[in-house]
C-alpha cells in the first residue's frame, strides 16, 4: 500500500512535467521539441517509475538497502538513457542542441523527483 501512495504523486508530477511541452506545441515554438519528444518522455518517465518502485521496495526490506538501491537505480537509469540516446542518434536525424535541452529537461527533473521521494521517505522513517 505504501508504494501505491507514492505512485499518485508521480502521476501528478508527470502531468505537471508534460504541461510546458504541450503549451509549446499549441501556443509556442514547435521547433523547441524534437519529433521523438513524447517517446523520450515515456521512456524517462517509465524508468523513473521503475526506479521509485525499486527504491521503495528495497527500503521496505531494510532502510540501509534503500540507499544502495537508489544508487543502483540511478546508475541503471543513466546507462539506459545513454543507450536510448545512442539508438535515437543512429536511427533518426536529430537537432542536437534541441535534443540536449529536451533530454536534460526530462532527465534532471525526473531525477529530482526521485530524490524528493527518497528524502520524504527517509524523513518519515526518522519520525517513527
Amino acid at each position: 500500500m505504501k508504494i501505491a501512495l507514492k505512485i499518485f504523486p508521480f502521476l501528478i508530477f508527470t502531468i505537471l512535467l508534460a504541461v510546458p511541452p504541450v503549451c509549446l506545441i499549441y501556443f509556442g515554438d514547435k521547433s523547441l521539441l524534437i519529433p521523438q519528444f513524447w517517446i523520450l518522455f515515456a521512456f524517462v518517465g517509465g524508468l523513473t517509475l521503475l526506479a521509485i518502485v525499486a527504491i521503495l521496495k528495497a527500503q521496505s526490506v531494510s532502510p540501509e538497502l534503500g540507499t544502495q538501491a537508489y544508487m543502483a537505480a540511478t546508475v541503471i537509469k543513466l546507462l539506459a538513457c545513454l543507450v536510448f540516446v545512442l539508438f535515437l542518434f543512429t536511427k533518426h536525424k536529430v537537432n542536437r542542441p534541441v535534443f540536449v535541452y529536451d533530454f536534460f529537461y526530462l532527465y534532471f527533473l525526473n531525477t529530482g523527483f526521485e530524490v524528493y521521494v527518497l528524502l520524504c521517505n527517509l524523513r518519515n522513517q526518522n519520525l517513527k
